[in-house]
């Protein structure tokens, strides 16, 4: 395992972010209170509990949620896109690393960023509202696998798009959409039948689901199925991009 290489990678992309502070860390930040204000204000005064856990509180790990998928999608894909943009990718190609070594400094860096932003998130949370964490294990360990599995997501992004604005396609037409629709702001339980089960095929409320069960242990689908979901994503992203590097799509032409 060649170490030194790896840490170069992660040192840069950390660098990276530590140069863009205002984007990278406080722009999340800042609309995670907005969404606090917003929804907890307005819904929340109408919205006592859900399933005797306050409005605000319950907010808290769909929001997180939010944010993780999003931010890790963003950073991956930008990390190992902008290389290819200025044409460096070949010589990191070219280089004496392995591609699982590539793979470890690109996602380890981005899914590091995800696990900050979170934390500040979480953090900036407990000003709001009165937070507890039932499970802190299991939050970890969602909190974590979260943060590696939707990296490696914006990492086959970032090799699959061809310019900018398909960086930005998956995020806002796919991600987005699913965390509003998966349980983010309400328990599936608040829908009409035929909604509820419509719900259970969206891939992102089992991670909601697991993670929000972590802080309250009340959850939308068994905490065993969310585990399930969270590692067979992460295994079929680690296959897409083993098929990526052996083929060379989009990368050695």
């Amino acid at each position: 395992m060649n170490w030194h290489a790896v840490k170069v990678i992660y040192i840069n992309e950390m660098m990276r972010t530590f140069r863009t502070l205002a984007q990278s860390v406080a722009s999340p930040v800042i609309s995670t209170s907005l969404y606090f204000v917003v929804f907890g204000s307005a819904i929340g005064s109408r919205i006592e509990s859900i399933d005797g856990v306050s409005y605000g509180a319950f907010l808290v790990p769909g929001l997180m949620m939010l944010s993780l998928l999003t931010q890790s999608i963003s950073n991956a894909s930008f990390g190992i896109y902008f290389p290819k943009f200025i044409g460096t990718i070949y010589e990191i190609l070219s280089a004496p690393i392995s591609h699982f070594e590539i793979l470890l400094g690109y996602v380890g860096a981005a899914a590091t960023k995800s696990l900050i932003i979170g934390t500040i998130i979480l953090i900036t949370a407990s000003f709001f509202v009165e937070l507890r964490i039932a499970h802190p294990v299991w939050m970890v360990s969602f909190f974590v696998l979260t943060c590696v599995t939707f990296s490696l997501l914006g990492f086959i992004i970032g090799i699959w798009a061809d310019n900018f604005e398909k960086l930005q396609l998956v995020p806002l037409l796919v991600i987005t959409p699913l965390v509003f629709l998966g349980g983010s702001f309400y328990s599936i339980d608040m829908l009409p039948p035929a909604w509820q089960t419509v719900s259970l095929f969206n891939p992102v409320l089992y991670l909601i689901s697991g993670f929000r069960w972590s802080f309250f242990e009340i959850s939308d689908v068994s905490v065993g199925w969310s585990l399930i979901a969270v590692i067979a994503f992460l295994l079929a992203c680690l296959s897409v991009v083993g098929w990526m590097f052996k083929t060379g799509y989009k990368l050695k032409n």
